[in-house]
């Protein structure tokens, strides 16, 4: 077991992110507001991810591998599984079908582009900003 725990990490681990980027962990429905107001001066990338998902923990480090923009976009980081009203909401909020795991991109508070599971790179999300 421990050596697909290696390769896929377990289910019962937390997944902070711990990379390169900047997250800011996104755990509350008022930092959607916050995220609003912040996508009118730079683009916000919301990555949801499942800590139960294999895939969404490749699709995570794939994505933190290659990302190289954190002076450019504002990331956050969702748990979906802790915070599940927090995913719901940004289905709502910015009209996209919810996923798992899931990139979306935000700009002047509407959602521009939003990919889920192998879709999600970060040398395509450069060619959106």
């Amino acid at each position: 077991m421990s050596f697909f725990n290696s390769i896929f990490g377990n289910s019962e681990s937390t997944d902070s992110p711990k990379s390169n980027i900047n997250w800011t962990e996104l755990t509350d429905l008022l930092q959607l507001q916050e995220i609003e107001a912040i996508s009118n001066e730079k683009p916000v990338v919301i990555f949801k991810h499942s800590t139960r998902c294999s895939i969404s923990r490749m699709a995570l480090k794939q994505f933190e591998r290659k990302f190289d923009l954190n002076d450019t976009v504002e990331p956050y980081f969702l748990d979906l599984i802790a915070h599940r009203d927090v995913s719901n909401e940004i289905a709502r909020r910015f009209n996209v079908y919810h996923e798992s795991p899931q990139l979306i991109l935000i700009k002047n508070g509407k959602a521009v582009y939003d990919v889920s599971h192998s879709d999600i790179d970060a040398e395509a999300l450069k060619n959106k900003l």
